[in-house]
């Protein structure tokens, strides 16, 4: 075992010091000194929370697979460490060689949530790498980011000097023979952005300049290198079947948020919510064929131990050919003790019915998410839910043996109102109503139903990317309507009722749909000591109000105000396979409360059979 980077007793004052030392099971361990590209992957959030990232896992194994580049997995450290690195100065460190990434070639952060931003600051802060990416020499790290935050890079566009707009499948190949080339040919750090920017899919900020209206908004987004283009259209894996996949990846040695084995079963979502981004950039939909998925479960299953499996996808329900792969996992694994995972299902007969054999149901909690209490407002953000269909899902699972229900709602929603609110109490009420009418000798005890709501946040390249939000306080008052309205049901003690924090869902709207001007208020309050920002106790509001005072920006601006129609966005020169005008459609239909039909029902002119393969052909002429 090769010396740590954090001596041993430093690693017994620290927190879960298993965060550190690498070397897990199906870890990859290659000679540093024969890698002609060493790439850090990090996840900007603490080791449990990135573990459990299946796009990391997918990258890693890709990356891994050339014999000529050696990628490595980062962390956040947890505050304890943090704390001592900056004290002691000793730079941030890949789990596998133990070595300080400053002296590697790319270092990979993972974008998936807006409130780690000031962790992606941390990691270059205690790579020592200086946080604006014009200002770093030709001997640095190219600091590179992807996924579903990318999607709208502005904000932190300064930190970075790529991005990959897409799935990362694509045109990693492409960049990493670039860069071989480059170095070979000893291009300037300019001159290698500058050729990765014609890569498909790959993003050079420095390229770019950005002018504004006097009223703050963009006025254009222009290239000022030559061969760059105007556009940067995301990449899309069409053969999903085909596409590389881990098949023995990383055990850690600490218990991780998600635990156990994943199977990718789809990509895409058919339905088209009006609020959900990833519905939006993950067209068209595609399927893994279910042989594949047979060998990489049982590959898997075998490679790590686990005694879990989960299938993943933004709804596993529509996937064609779940009855065949669950049975094929049922009669395989279930007399092995092996559970069967199933998120992402619509509650109907044939879900409960595959629940039913594969879950503990007097241990487990069914989930439903209507998203919205009435029919109205689940008709304005295209939920394609039903009350009965609801309700009807309730009675099976009760019939079912089922007593616990977890209920997932927004509030603040675009045209949301007082009945809207009350709603959300009212279907929990029914819900309840459903168990009670079930003959008392047939029950499990007593019904216990969860409502948990969130704050709705507008996202780029939705239907709702046009719409406004709300302060904290209105956010508060929607919540306290509803909970007064739990209060009033008449199953009232079945109920339990929860909302998330208002001051952070703010936030997290304004880095959404923000411009590269906030790149100062995320690195003011970083310096102000902001840090782990997802995480409610070491969030601190007061820290954000400061940096947004000390750069002279208005968070309101990119709140509060409606968008029009013709504003040009700092995401429109991303081309995500789905067309502004689609998305317009679809916002005005959200206003008149007219639903749209699945994509295996009806196409939409989404734009996506662009991409000519998916879901997007089905029924079409």
């Amino acid at each position: 075992m090769k010396k740590l980077a954090l001596n041993e007793n430093l690693l017994l004052t620290i927190e879960k010091p298993a965060r550190y030392i690498g070397n897990e099971i199906n870890s990859v361990i290659k000679d540093p000194a024969k890698a002609e590209i060493r790439f850090a992957m990090c996840f900007p959030d603490v080791y449990e929370i990135g573990m459990s990232h299946l796009g990391m896992k997918i990258l890693y194994e890709q990356f891994n697979r050339r014999s000529d580049v050696y990628c490595e997995r980062v962390f956040s450290p947890w505050p304890d460490l943090h704390a001592v690195m900056k004290q002691q100065k000793i730079p941030l460190f890949a789990l596998e060689s133990q070595d300080a990434i400053q002296d590697f070639d790319f270092i990979g952060i993972t974008l998936q949530y807006e409130m780690c931003y000031t962790n992606i600051l941390q990691i270059l802060d205690l790579a020592q790498i200086p946080f604006i990416a014009a200002q770093r020499t030709q001997d640095m790290p190219i600091v590179i980011g992807g996924g579903p935050c990318a999607y709208n890079p502005e904000p932190i566009a300064a930190f970075f000097d790529l991005f990959y707009i897409g799935e990362g499948e694509v045109s990693y190949d492409a960049l990493f023979d670039l860069y071989k080339e480059a170095k070979k040919q000893n291009y300037t750090r300019m001159e290698f952005l500058t050729r990765a920017a014609s890569i498909p899919g790959i993003y050079a900020p420095q390229c770019y300049d950005v002018s504004y209206h006097a009223d703050g908004t963009v006025a254009a987004m222009q290239p000022n290198m030559p061969g760059v283009p105007k556009t940067v259209k995301k990449q899309v894996v069409m053969d999903l079947s085909n596409a590389v996949y881990p098949e023995k990846p990383v055990v850690p040695y600490i218990k991780i948020t998600q635990d156990r084995v994943v199977l990718e079963i789809m990509r895409g979502c058919i339905r088209g919510c009006r609020f959900c981004q990833a519905g939006q950039i993950y067209r068209p939909t595609r399927e893994k064929d279910v042989e594949i998925l047979k060998q990489h479960a049982d590959r898997m299953l075998k490679s790590t131990g686990y005694d879990e499996i989960s299938l993943t996808s933004l709804s596993s329900s529509d996937y064609s050919k779940l009855e065949e792969l669950i049975t094929y996992l049922i009669d395989r694994y279930q007399d092995k003790g092996v559970n069967i995972s199933l998120p992402s299902l619509r509650i109907d007969a044939f879900s409960l019915d595959v629940m039913n054999k594969v879950q503990d149901i007097r241990k487990s909690s069914l989930t439903f998410a209507p998203e919205a209490g009435s029919q109205r407002m689940r008709d304005l953000i295209n939920k394609g839910l039903t009350q009965e269909m609801i309700l009807q899902g309730a009675r099976l699972a009760f019939a079912g043996g089922w007593q616990k229900v977890k209920l997932y709602f927004m509030l603040g929603l675009p045209y949301e109102t007082q009945e809207d609110m009350r709603a959300i109490a009212e279907l929990a009420n029914q819900i309840a109503v459903q168990y009670y009418e079930i003959p008392k000798e047939r029950r499990n005890g007593k019904c216990q139903i969860t409502i948990s709501t969130s704050f709705f946040v507008p996202k780029p390249f939705t239907p709702f990317q046009w719409a406004p939000m709300y302060s904290p306080q209105e956010y508060l008052r929607r919540a306290k309507v509803v909970n007064e309205s739990v209060k009033s049901q008449i199953n009232k003690k079945s109920l339990k009722y929860n909302w998330h924090e208002a001051d952070v869902t703010v936030l997290e709207g304004i880095f959404a749909r923000g411009d590269r001007r906030l790149s100062r208020v995320i690195q003011y309050a970083y310096e102000d000591g902001a840090l782990f920002d997802a995480w409610t106790e070491f969030y601190d509001n007061n820290r954000w109000q400061r940096a947004f005072k000390k750069a002279g920006i208005d968070p309101d601006f990119y709140t509060k105000r409606v968008r029009s129609e013709e504003e040009r966005f700092p995401w429109d020169f991303i081309d995500d396979g789905v067309s502004k005008e689609y998305l317009l459609r679809e916002w005005k239909k959200a206003g008149r409360k007219e639903v749209t039909k699945n994509c295996r029902a009806q196409c939409s002119a989404c734009g996506a059979k662009q991409f000519g393969g998916g879901v997007c052909f089905e029924n079409q002429d």
